[in-house]
C-alpha cells in the first residue's frame, strides 16, 4: 500500500464529512472510546488546549501551537478540514505527519476500521493522538471537528479550553437556534479547568457558558470584555482582531498554571505565525497586479467580517469568485456581500458543492450579478482577464474553493 491508496481507503471505508456532509456524521462517542481502549488513551502522555467554537478554531489553534514552540515546546496540532493534503491535519511544530506513518497505522488497523466502522474523523483522531504520543510532544493543541459535548477530541483533560464565538453553522446536527448550539459547544468545558470565550452574540448565551462553568467549577473569562493588547500579527483579516485576544487571554490562563511562556516568546509566536505552523486560507494573497485575496470563510458569522472588509476594499473593481456547499444557509452569506462587485459563480469539485447555475440563480433575488463557470480556476481565470491592474479578486465561499487555488 502506497500513500494514495491509503488515503483512498480511508476514504472509502470512513466517509468522510468534509466531502459528503451530514451523512458522514456519527453521534455517540462509542467508537472513539474503542479506538482511545485500543491505544491506551494516548492522550493522557502530554498536555493539551482544546479549541472549539464556531469560526476561529482554526487561526487560535495555529496561533497557539506558534506561541508554544516559542515558548520550547514540543507541540502537535490537530486541526480540520485540510486544504490538499490529509497530513496537513497532523502536525508537530510545524512538520506534517510522514506519509509512511499514515500508510502504516491504515495497514495495521485495517481489522478494526472494519470491524466497527468508525467515521473518518474518529480514525483520523485516534491516529492524531497516537503520533503526538509516539512523538513524545509536550503538548497538543486540538480543535474541536464539529460542535463539542459528541465530538470525539472531547475525551480529552486540557489545560485550558477555548470557544471562541457561536453563530449559526451545522444547524441540522447542532440545533436551529444559538442556544442550542451553544449548549452543544460548551460540551467542551471540563471540571475545575480554566474556559475562555472568545465572543459572545448576547447575554442568553453568555449565561449558557457561565452556568455550564459554575456547575463544574471551571473558572470562565471572557476575552471580549477583557482590554488586552496583543502583538503584531501577519494574519490580515479583520476578524483576526478577536483570535488575538482570544489567544491572549488563553496564554495568559496557562501562564497562570505555571505554564512558562515569556512575553517574548508570545509576541514571537504571533509574528512567526505563518512560517511556524503553515496556516494557509486566511486572508491569504495569492497573487499581485491585480491583487488576488482569498478567504476560508464559509458560513454567515465569518462573512460578516468577510463582507466589511470587501467593502472596505479600495480598489477600482471588486470582483469576487465564489462557489458554496449546498447545505450551508447560502441565502444568510448572500445578503451579505456587496452588490458593488462582479461576481464569478462557481463549483469546486466535491459532491456537496452547489451548482453554479443554482448559486447565480439565488444571488440574483440580492442584486448580485455575475456570470457563471464549471470549475474554480476557470472562474479565476476569467476574472483575472477581465481586471485592471487596480481591482481586486476575492476568492472563497468554502474551504473547497480555496483548496482549489492554493
Amino acid at each position: 500500500m502506497n500513500y494514495h491508496e491509503a488515503i483512498e481507503y480511508l476514504y472509502a471505508h470512513a466517509p468522510m464529512f468534509q466531502k459528503i456532509g451530514e451523512k458522514a456524521y456519527k453521534t455517540g462517542l462509542e467508537n472513539t472510546y474503542l479506538l482511545d481502549q485500543k491505544f491506551r488513551s494516548p492522550h493522557r502522555n502530554y498536555k493539551t488546549i482544546h479549541v472549539g467554537g464556531t469560526n476561529g478554531k482554526g487561526s487560535c489553534s495555529h496561533l497557539l501551537a506558534s506561541v508554544l514552540q516559542c515558548a520550547g515546546f514540543r507541540v502537535g496540532l490537530y486541526t480540520s478540514p485540510h486544504l490538499k493534503d490529509f497530513r496537513e491535519r497532523i502536525r508537530i511544530d510545524g512538520e506534517m505527519i510522514p506519509e509512511q506513518r499514515v500508510i502504516d497505522f491504515i495497514e495495521q488497523n485495517r481489522t478494526t476500521i472494519e470491524e466497527i466502522s468508525p467515521s473518518f474523523f474518529e480514525i483520523t483522531t485516534a491516529l492524531a493522538f497516537l503520533y503526538f504520543a509516539e512523538q513524545k510532544v509536550d503538548f497538543a493543541v486540538i480543535e474541536v471537528g464539529l460542535g463539542g459535548a459528541l465530538d470525539c477530541t472531547n475525551i480529552i483533560s486540557p489545560e485550558v479550553a477555548i470557544i471562541t464565538n457561536i453563530s449559526y453553522d451545522h444547524t441540522h446536527i447542532l440545533g436551529e437556534t444559538l442556544e442550542a448550539i451553544a449548549t452543544q459547544k460548551a460540551g467542551i468545558i471540563k471540571p475545575a479547568t480554566p474556559v475562555v470565550i472568545g465572543e459572545y452574540p448576547n447575554d442568553s448565551i453568555k449565561t449558557i457558558f457561565e452556568r455550564r462553568a459554575n456547575e463544574l467549577h471551571a473558572p470562565i473569562r471572557f476575552a471580549q470584555d477583557i482590554d488586552i493588547e496583543t502583538p503584531a500579527c501577519p494574519l490580515q483579516g479583520i476578524y483576526q482582531t478577536k483570535n488575538r485576544r482570544t489567544v491572549a487571554v488563553a496564554v495568559a490562563e496557562l501562564q497562570q498554571r505555571g505554564i512558562t511562556i515569556a512575553e517574548n516568546d508570545i509576541r514571537n509566536g504571533f509574528a512567526q505565525v505563518l512560517e511556524r505552523t503553515h496556516l494557509q486560507g486566511r486572508w491569504q494573497k495569492i497573487g499581485e497586479n491585480p491583487l488576488v485575496v482569498c478567504d476560508t470563510g464559509h458560513n454567515e458569522g465569518g462573512f460578516r467580517y468577510l463582507a466589511a472588509q470587501l467593502e472596505a476594499q479600495s480598489c477600482a473593481t471588486l470582483r469576487i469568485v465564489i462557489g458554496m456547499v449546498g447545505d450551508k444557509d447560502i441565502d444568510a452569506i448572500l445578503r451579505l456581500l456587496p452588490r458593488k462587485a462582479v461576481y464569478y459563480f462557481t463549483k469546486a469539485s466535491i459532491p456537496r458543492a452547489l451548482n453554479e447555475h443554482d448559486l447565480q440563480q439565488k444571488a440574483q433575488k440580492y442584486g448580485l450579478c455575475g456570470r457563471c463557470f464549471a470549475t474554480v480556476n476557470e472562474a479565476l481565470a476569467c476574472a483575472k482577464s477581465d481586471a485592471d491592474t487596480n481591482d481586486f479578486i476575492f476568492v472563497g465561499g468554502s474551504n473547497f474553493v480555496v483548496a482549489e487555488v492554493l
